[in-house]
């Protein structure tokens, strides 16, 4: 099982009161909502190793370099408040590292590559494993890698994590009428305005999924522009053409990374803590109570 962990602690932070706070005061949602989500993970699903991945560098340089945009509204937000503007408190951000000196100290495997992102952490790990993959986010980014043969499945959450969607093949084909691979291509086709991606001008979600399906990927979609038999429209070759700069780097960009150099760590689930006396201290400072003795008891089971 592997964790898109911003994912699911940003689930944690807005879905659990900020009420929720340790003895100081500190608000500590994010770290008791995801201790209380990896519980009833464990619980539902009985996994044999787990891995909570990490985004050592959300907006790779490399990325960046292919295509400037990716990401870029993300950046300027952080710097959008003027002087005059309230300043929001942003109570998420120290409780990550709470979130990280916890996972350590539980021995849950947690793995960052510096130039990476979580999802590439996430692909790599998939690449290489053995058996079947279960891998849970919130970002449809990773229906890249999902792969009957495989097992190779995304855990969507719904509805915290008490309600995921299991998207296999079936699912992404009734949905979006492509497989994992697919999706990819279908991705960076649609564009994606929340990572900056601009995609071809005037192809959305299902003009993209009918090309796919005509020509079988994006590669089979670039020789038909060059076909001039092929079934296109006059439109849709004129908008290929135009966006053949953005859609000879975009592949690097959207596709997950499957060659990670990844650190030799055990990722073997964990039946009792790695530090019991660190996780006690943990414990006694930040609040985490019963969302921690829960899943201590789960683990243990």
């Amino acid at each position: 099982m592997l964790l898109d962990t911003a994912s699911l602690y940003f689930r944690a932070y807005f879905g659990v009161p900020e009420s929720v706070k340790a003895p100081d005061g500190t608000p500590v949602n994010a770290v008791r909502g995801l201790l209380d989500f990896i519980d009833r993970l464990v619980q539902d699903h009985r996994p044999t190793h787990l891995v909570a991945c990490m985004d050592a560098d959300w907006r790779p340089r490399w990325r960046v370099e292919l295509i400037p945009s990716y990401k870029a509204h993300r950046v300027a937000e952080e710097h959008a408040a003027g002087p005059d503007e309230e300043e929001v408190p942003d109570t998420l951000s120290p409780q990550v590292p709470v979130i990280e000196a916890v996972l350590d100290a539980l021995g849950v495997a947690r793995v960052g590559v510096e130039g990476y992102e979580a999802d590439d952490v996430i692909g790599t790990f998939t690449a290489r494993a053995r058996g079947p993959v279960d891998i849970v986010t919130g970002d449809r980014d990773l229906y890249q890698l999902v792969d009957d043969a495989r097992g190779v499945r995304v855990l969507y959450p719904i509805k915290g994590v008490g309600t995921l969607r299991a998207t296999d093949e079936a699912v992404l084909r009734e949905k979006y009428g492509v497989d994992g691979p697919g999706y990819a291509d279908l991705a960076l086709l649609r564009g994606d305005p929340s990572d900056g991606l601009p995609g071809v001008p005037g192809i959305g979600e299902k003009t993209a999924a009918k090309l796919l399906a005509e020509f079988g990927d994006l590669g089979g979609i670039l020789a038909a522009v060059g076909d001039p038999g092929a079934k296109l429209t006059p439109t849709q070759r004129r908008r290929l053409t135009e966006a053949g700069p953005y859609l000879a780097v975009a592949p690097r960009v959207v596709r997950v990374a499957g060659d990670v150099p990844l650190p030799d760590v055990d990722t073997v689930l964990p039946r009792a803590p790695r530090d019991p006396v660190a996780l006690e201290e943990l414990a006694a400072r930040w609040g985490l109570g019963g969302s921690l003795r829960r899943l201590l008891t789960t683990l243990a089971a």
